[in-house]
């Protein structure tokens, strides 16, 4: 649907390319497909054929699409996607994903997170012990229903993983804040699966502040399979 004046943004190419990527990563273009071209899609978007390419820049960066010579582009196998763009994940929460995306990033959760939480168990500091605590205090006080419920959520697990004092993992924890943030609003969508994370959650803050570091690891592995099973029951109703 192409955007009237009115309601133009500011960088035309990086709304096409948005429109465009929500497309590929909700299914209306499939992988193997190709995009229709330049003059249909610009008539149809209402924009040019320099915003097209800008546009097409972007997503080939992202791994969602190729160009092929005489053929046009088309869109390329999802294990070609980056899936750790923070602009792809915006694009797939937007689209409603599948229980088989959530599954998947679960299990990326899994192989990682318990870790983080063992090594902040071994390697923080007092004042980001501190952090953590502060971060978890604003979980326990925040509205049910505002933002502050899965903002202080995310800034629980960030303070965790910032408390390994790993570059590795930090930098990894960075790039998936957008998934993370997407399934905090899902496996908080309600006040009693909220209020029944509360205690995991102050399990492995205490586990880190005293320096439990297996006691860390298995808090948190239990604490991720309990949000699976939210997000899981969110996704049905």
């Amino acid at each position: 649907m192409a955007i009237s004046e009115g309601n133009r943004p500011l960088s035309i190419h990086k709304w096409v390319a948005g429109e465009l990527g929500a497309r590929i990563v909700s299914g209306v273009y499939q992988p193997g497909e190709y995009i229709p071209n330049e003059t249909n899609l610009g008539e149809e978007l209402g924009v040019s054929r320099t915003a097209l390419r800008e546009a097409f820049k972007t997503l080939t960066a992202k791994g969602l699409i190729e160009s092929r010579p005489k053929l046009g582009t088309r869109i390329t196998e999802k294990k070609q996607w980056n899936m750790f763009d923070a602009e792809i994940l915006e694009w797939i929460f937007k689209t409603k994903p599948s229980i088989e995306f959530y599954t998947s990033l679960f299990a990326v959760r899994s192989i990682f997170e318990p870790a983080a939480a063992k090594l902040a168990a071994q390697n923080r500091t007092e004042e980001q012990v501190a952090l953590i605590a502060q971060a978890y205090d604003k979980m326990e006080h925040a509205s049910i229903g505002s933002d502050d419920v899965f903002s202080s959520d995310l800034e629980f697990h960030m303070a965790i993983l910032d408390a390994t004092n790993n570059e590795f993992i930090i930098s990894l924890g960075k790039t998936i804040q957008t998934a993370l943030a997407g399934i905090f609003r899902l496996s908080s969508s309600t006040e009693q699966e909220y209020i029944d994370a509360l205690p995991g959650h102050k399990a492995i803050y205490k586990a880190i502040e005293n320096q439990d570091d297996i006691g860390a690891e298995a808090q948190m592995l239990v604490l991720l399979k309990e949000s699976e099973k939210s997000v899981a029951e969110a996704i049905k109703r």
